[in-house]
Order: C-alpha cells, then structure tokens, then sequence
C-alpha cells in the first residue's frame, strides 16, 4: 500500500503538475485548454491560485500523483467568499481516493481562509468528473450550454456547487 502526503503547490512540482496536465489536455475534455501547454504554464496556476488553498499529492516516492487549488471565482469583494475549485490526479491514479482527499483538504484549508462555497466548472463530456463531484456532495446549480469546443467537438459547461 502507497502512502501519500499532502501539501501546497510549489513551483519545484511544475514539470510533474504540467505533465499530468497535459495528458489530460492531449486526451480528455477535462482540461479546456486544445493544445498542450509549456512547463512555465506552472507560473500561471501559482498565479491564479495565489492567497488560496492549493495541494499537490506525492507518493512514498516523493513522485507527483495529483494536484488540486482553489481560486478566485470573481475579483470583486463580494464573492470572496467563493471559491472555484481545480483538481486532476495523474493516470494509473485514479479511483484510490486522492480525488476525494484533496478536495477534503482544500476544503479545510479553504474554511479557514473565510471560503464557504466551492464551484466546480465541468466539461458536459467529463463525466466522470460530473459524478466524483456528485458523490462529495456537489449538486449542478447551472449549465452554459453549447458554449465550448475541443477538437471539434460541443460541449456543455456544468456549474455545480458546495456549501462548506
């Protein structure tokens, strides 16, 4: 059995976040983006995430198995207390758990940072994504529909919220 520690997003963790990122790029509708991005994309995440919660998830080897932040939902004052949530494990890591302990944890940091709503913006296609955030207590609050295209495909927006 793996053990696993968690800890906040630093720069140093930027080729592994990256590369889990990309792989999601290059074949899924997780990650928006249609064209793999450069490893100094890692100074964006920092940036976006910068004053909120952010967890990377190691293994006893110390090698990257997921990455998740909250951020901004809107920069007026009044929706400081919301918070958009991004989390992605890396392939041949799913479905042990980490998805769910991230979330935990950036909910705990989240909490004490004043954050009480958590959204989640969902590909129509990511399924999967749909129900993991479902099944920690996320409920859909809104659907932009037909407004995204990868590879030549439409999809959905999924709006789903939680209270925490």
């Amino acid at each position: 059995m793996t053990d696993y520690s968690y800890g906040p997003l630093v720069e140093t963790d930027g080729i592994a976040v990256i590369d889990i990122f990309n792989y999601y790029i290059r074949t899924t509708f997780a990650a928006y983006p249609e064209q793999e991005v450069p490893y100094e994309f890692i100074g964006m995440f920092l940036e976006i995430c910068k004053n909120y919660p952010s967890v990377v998830v190691k293994d006893s080897e110390k090698n990257v198995a997921g990455f998740g932040m909250l951020r901004p939902h809107n920069p007026m004052p009044a929706f400081r207390h919301t918070a958009e949530v991004t989390c992605f494990i890396r392939h041949g890591e799913t479905g042990k758990g980490l998805g769910t302990k991230m979330l935990a944890f950036l909910e705990t940091e989240g909490k004490k940072q004043g954050i009480s709503t958590i959204l989640a913006s969902i590909s129509s296609l990511n399924e999967g994504s749909i129900r993991f955030h479902a099944r920690n207590g996320f409920s859909e609050c809104g659907r932009f529909k037909k407004v995204g295209m990868k590879k030549g495909v439409v999809f959905d927006t999924v709006w789903m919220q939680k209270f925490i």
